[in-house]
């Protein structure tokens, strides 16, 4: 492993992200421990990422910005995580998932009465997002502007335009006070997810505005993830008839379907950590203070963690997968975002006979998200 290996590795070089699978397959094998501006040490290896994130006293996940819980750790992020965690309990879901099938019913009949749609743009997008809505118990129109700020934070990762993030910030603060405040004026008698949080209390104290705000930036980044999400399983069971018929007969295989598409092509590339001390990883001294980026898309293809890693297997073990993340800081709007998958699909299937591409070749979304920026699909 040469030092030139890890000065040529260039993470935003186009045959990158071109292919963003490819290209870390291909630095998993034959660099995994590399070097780059962009992203300081990038770990490509199943067992690496798992070894980081199993030992949160070496490598930390506290972040310059207020990140509410993700970008802390323990002790605070384990009483903000427990505060939070019941806001997607099963109950809550359970309650919420009749109009997340309301919204994917409609989106489903009105791309399939206009026989082709553009996916992204006429069902994945406003799904995610009206759903998130629905959960904040915020206008239905304003879920534009949520998927527009989600939208325009990806491109701010890569861009790192100077003052964009911050104007981003603001706006977005904007948008949530508007709504705390709208709540604040409501007779309290609802039950969603705003009014909630304007309940919570972390350690005998009630979160403020500023920390509301840092909630609520973190789920709608999410769902970002949950709109790529969304264009994956949607590219591959239309390129897989068999696989796509297959869960048409049989609903029950659709969250195991969901985890080993999104295994094979990950939505989200990569999230960071900084040493905390020095450590080897890889046969590599990285000092104290050294950022991190774990890829997820090659450590949930490591084939020394998962047989024919190509090869989509719903009755495959994903006990090692990290589709959702893992150990303390694992996403937490998993079961609200299993949710949305599951739905979607259950309609998407239940009110075709087929789905299809057309000639239209899809168009992959680049880092931060492996989603699909475009994809053509013909309804049948």
């Amino acid at each position: 492993m040469s030092e030139m290996q890890h000065e040529d590795w260039n993470p935003l070089d186009p045959a990158v992200l071109e292919n963003q699978r490819r290209a870390y397959d291909a630095m998993r094998e034959r660099c995994p421990v590399a070097y780059s501006e962009f992203m300081g040490w990038s770990l490509f290896r199943h067992g690496d990422v798992v070894a980081v994130l199993d030992d949160v006293e070496a490598y930390s996940n506290a972040s310059r910005f207020l990140a509410i819980p993700n970008g802390m750790d323990p002790p605070l992020h384990d009483s903000h995580r427990a505060a939070l965690d019941p806001l997607f309990d099963r109950d809550r879901m359970t309650r919420l998932e009749p109009r997340v099938r309301e919204i994917a019913i409609e989106l489903t009949e009105s791309m399939r009465a206009g026989g082709e749609a553009e996916f992204v743009a006429a069902f994945a997008m406003p799904f995610a997002f009206r759903t998130l809505c629905a959960l904040l118990g915020w206008p239905e129109r304003q879920w534009e502007s949520l998927g527009g700020w989600a939208h325009d934070n990806q491109v701010a990762a890569v861009t790192r335009t100077p003052g964009v993030g911050k104007a981003l910030a603001s706006l977005f603060s904007e948008h949530v006070t508007a709504n705390l405040a709208l709540h604040r004026a409501a007779p309290d008698d609802t039950d969603d997810a705003t009014r909630r949080l304007l309940d919570t209390e972390v350690d005998g104290v009630r979160l403020d505005d500023d920390q509301i705000v840092a909630v609520l930036r973190n789920w709608a980044a999410g769902h970002g993830t949950v709109v790529a999400g969304l264009g994956i399983l949607v590219l591959h069971l239309a390129r897989l008839p068999e696989f796509q018929e297959r869960l048409r007969r049989d609903f029950s295989l659709i969250p195991a379907a969901i985890e080993e598409i999104l295994r094979s092509d990950g939505p989200l590339v990569a999230n960071p950590r900084t040493t905390t001390r020095e450590v080897e990883i890889g046969g590599r001294t990285i000092p104290k203070g050294e950022k991190l980026t774990l890829m997820w898309i090659a450590a949930n293809r490591d084939p020394r963690a998962f047989e024919y890693p190509d090869t989509l297997r719903i009755e495959r073990s994903l006990e090692a997968g990290m589709v959702w993340g893992r150990g303390i800081h694992v996403c937490q709007g998993v079961p609200l975002a299993r949710l949305e998958m599951r739905v979607a699909l259950e309609e998407l299937l239940a009110r075709t006979d087929r789905f299809e591409l057309t000639a239209v070749a899809p168009q992959r979304a680049i880092y931060p998200i492996n989603g699909l920026a475009s994809l053509s699909v013909r309804f049948v």
